[in-house]
């Protein structure tokens, strides 16, 4: 199934994953095979973030849809690249208020209504996950 050295201690060890099934992974190490159960942690270990594709409606123009409520929520995981507005700014309804960069791509963040900028919660360089907020609107 899956071939992997390991070098513990300066001691070299040659493991073979011959099989898995139901929790229990039938492994050979250094020629001796093993039955080992494995188990699996209730909460994913990994802080990868998890991309989730929403549906376009083939209506809607096709836009970066972040704004919802008083608050302007990312996409999906980048860095911020650029900030286009300052606290107090009055924004319209499609007005481009923050680039981020995503997958080596620019990304226009842009208002779905109109307001006033009350606060921004993030700045230049910033990593930020999906659906963090990044600009509150009052």
């Amino acid at each position: 199934m899956k071939k992997f050295f390991f070098k513990i201690k300066g001691r070299k060890y040659d493991v073979e994953v011959k099989q898995f099934e139901e929790g229990i992974a039938k492994v050979d190490v250094n020629g001796t095979e093993y039955d080992v159960e494995v188990e699996t942690p209730e909460k994913p270990v990994s802080k990868t973030p998890r991309l989730v594709r929403r549906e376009l409606d083939e209506d809607k123009p096709k836009k970066a849809p972040v704004a919802t409520g008083a608050v302007i929520k990312a996409p999906l995981p980048g860095n911020i690249f650029k900030v286009l507005v300052n606290v107090g700014d009055e924004v319209k309804e499609g007005q481009t208020v923050m680039v981020m960069e995503a997958m080596k791509m620019e990304n226009n963040i842009q208002t779905e209504s109109a307001g006033t900028i009350k606060s921004i919660k993030v700045n230049v360089g910033d990593a930020v996950m999906q659906d963090d907020v990044l600009i509150e609107l009052g």
